[in-house]
């Protein structure tokens, strides 16, 4: 059995530690991430976010009513200076089934992103079909990525600011191709609770010379503003992460995901909410018309 505490650990720490692991098995049971026989590639980059999830699925794994193997990767893309010798050490102490798979996608970006342009765009592309090659390979049925409820919040953001669209991480998606189940374990984790566990744990972190080292990345931006908004406001961050999966298609405006044009009979579902708090509650509303009549809202009539 792992240890999965540190040495000298409060009961705060136990308490978060017991929350993460909670909140990741939550996310795992509403999605139907992990089923039984299951073989995941855990996903590792060396950061924080994906150390913490391995040794989340890890304990998930031992108390678990469902068997499911897990297999630590990480890739090795030949960036200057890499530590290459840290993980390998790491998985061998942890004595955890791994594979390091080297391609040199560090010369790839920088031949072909143009200096001081980003290059996660590019990076993440490389990456990603090095993972999928690898689950076949290695016969996984689920890839697990790091990626937490912050993240996801932020891709929303970003997806709206930059291209137009509504749209974010999901919890568990197929890939185009349909041959792999991509699963995000940490989706209801936050990542300061995150990086608190992780501090405490003390695992070899490895940063990224590609994307760590670039300054002004529209992410960070939005990650400011972000914890912005929670410093004012609490829980607005997991607000937002909840609306995600509350969508109501009629209140929006996508005609792909509604018929708006065959709508021409009022239905319950489509009842307008701020109509109906008005008429329900019965505020007094006075809306002034361009020649001069007024409309009044009350509980029991509307009248001119």
């Amino acid at each position: 059995m792992i240890n999965h505490l540190p040495p000298n650990h409060s009961n705060n720490f136990i308490k978060l530690r017991n929350s993460l692991i909670s909140a990741t098995g939550k996310a795992i049971g509403d999605y139907n991430m992990i089923e039984d026989n299951d073989t995941v590639l855990v996903c590792m980059s060396g950061g924080k976010d994906s150390h913490a999830m391995l040794m989340i699925l890890l304990a998930l794994q031992e108390r678990a009513p469902i068997n499911f193997k897990l297999i630590a990767m990480n890739l090795d893309q030949k960036q200057p200076g890499f530590p290459a010798d840290i993980l390998p050490a790491y998985f061998e102490k942890l004595g955890i089934d791994y594979r390091i798979v080297e391609a040199d996608t560090y010369s790839i970006v920088k031949e072909k992103i143009p200096e001081g342009a980003t290059t996660c765009s590019l990076c993440s592309r490389l990456r990603r079909g090095i993972i999928y090659t690898t689950a076949k390979k290695l016969g996984a049925n689920k890839i697990a990525l790091g990626h937490h409820r912050d993240d996801i919040v932020e891709t929303l953001f970003l997806n709206m600011f930059f291209g137009a669209k509504m749209k974010a991480m999901p919890p568990k998606l197929s890939t185009n191709d349909r041959q792999n189940i991509v699963i995000r374990p940490l989706a209801y984790c936050s990542e300061k609770d995150i990086a608190s566990y992780a501090r405490q744990m003390g695992f070899p972190i490895i940063p990224c010379d590609l994307c760590g080292s670039q300054e002004n990345l529209q992410r960070q931006k939005v990650k400011d503003m972000l914890h912005a908004w929670e410093l004012e406001q609490p829980g607005r961050i997991n607000n937002i992460f909840r609306a995600i999966g509350n969508v109501e298609p009629s209140h929006l405006a996508d005609f792909n995901l509604y018929d708006f044009k065959n709508l021409t009979q009022a239905r319950p579902e489509d009842e307008d909410p701020l109509f109906g708090d008005i008429a329900n509650e019965g505020a007094a509303l006075s809306l002034a018309g361009t020649d001069g009549t007024r409309i009044e809202f009350s509980r029991n009539k509307s009248v001119s």
